[in-house]
């Protein structure tokens, strides 16, 4: 799915940190996310951002003070999206990064990201923001693909072969480089780390549960949670997670169930992999499904999950 990135060019930034987060989406194939640095030197400005207007299926609108404040943003790419969306319903999703005053304008209509429409600015870890843009952009852009997929599957009734077919779904075969991969490795490692904050967050909500997350550095965070209901020695578990920094790391994602653990310890690694379409995650110490393709989010889950449970904790 093709999605129109509106900004303020002085968001240049929080445009950066969004596309970052937004590459295990972009590698699996379920978006491609365009925005005017992709017009090349000598093409004309205007004509490519009316081409792109007209030819995405959703747009992204980076809403702050210099957003409201653009006139280009609001009264050519904001009215058309809004245009668009009146008249074939492609999806308009406003993701506040500043505080501003964006529930008087006409964006005030369409569910803000991230939750809430809290500022990303106002977010302890901007990452876990990010995040939570990143994980209901999946939700929309897996909910929407599987409505085409049920339709290209629905044969034409009696009385209806004239209707125009729906356009099959493309994937292109890709090589990736170490770039690529370091990318990937970078914006893994940021949705993980946001994950275990995000639910930091919320165990420090919960009777009996005591949560801490401990930062070590751009490429190392730690976990503990204390379950008050349960023996001190029971209750109290540890997680340290790394990610691979130049030479150092025993993968490009490791982990270990103690606090503080060195990089060169770990009860499971993962590895980037991939295939002809998209970079992936395998688990090769630990998970019984060592060979699953697995997705940051994925892992994100799946490693809470396992965390957690000798404290005596569980989700659901």
């Amino acid at each position: 799915m093709k999605a129109f990135i509106s900004y303020s060019h002085r968001d240049a930034v929080a445009l950066d940190r969004l596309h970052t987060h937004l590459a295990p989406l972009c590698s699996e194939g379920l978006i491609n996310a365009w925005f005017d640095r992709e017009i090349l030197a000598g093409g004309s400005i205007d004509a490519e951002i009316t081409k792109e207007l007209e030819s995405c299926d959703l747009f992204l609108m980076l809403v702050s003070p210099d957003f409201l404040a653009s006139d280009y943003c609001v009264n050519i790419e904001m009215e058309r999206a809004l245009e668009r969306h009146n008249y074939d319903g492609a999806p308009v999703i406003p993701i506040i990064v500043e505080p501003c005053a964006w529930t008087s304008s006409p964006l005030s209509r369409f569910r803000a990201l991230p939750r809430d429409g809290k500022p990303i600015s106002e977010w302890t870890n901007q990452n876990s923001a990010y995040l939570d843009v990143v994980q209901e952009l999946r939700r929309i852009l897996e909910t929407r693909r599987d409505t085409v997929s049920v339709i290209e599957r629905t044969p034409f009734s009696e009385g209806t072969m004239d209707t125009q077919p729906v356009s099959p779904s493309y994937r292109i075969k890709k090589d990736f480089d170490e770039i690529h991969r370091s990318e990937f490795r970078e914006t893994a490692f940021a949705t993980i780390r946001g994950y275990f904050q995000q639910q930091i967050d919320l165990i420090n909500t919960i009777d009996d549960l005591r949560g801490r997350f401990v930062s070590y550095g751009s490429s190392s965070f730690g976990c503990t949670i204390v379950n008050r209901a349960r023996e001190w020695n029971r209750g109290t578990v540890h997680i340290t997670v790394h990610s691979k920094n130049g030479r150092i790391g025993l993968g490009d994602i490791s982990y270990s169930f103690s606090e503080n653990a060195a990089p060169n310890t770990a009860n499971g690694i993962f590895h980037i992999d991939s295939d002809d379409y998209k970079l992936y995650l395998i688990n090769t110490i630990g998970f019984r499904n060592d060979q699953e393709k697995l997705t940051p989010e994925a892992v994100a889950e799946r490693l809470w999950t396992e965390f957690i449970q000798p404290a005596g904790v569980s989700i659901g």
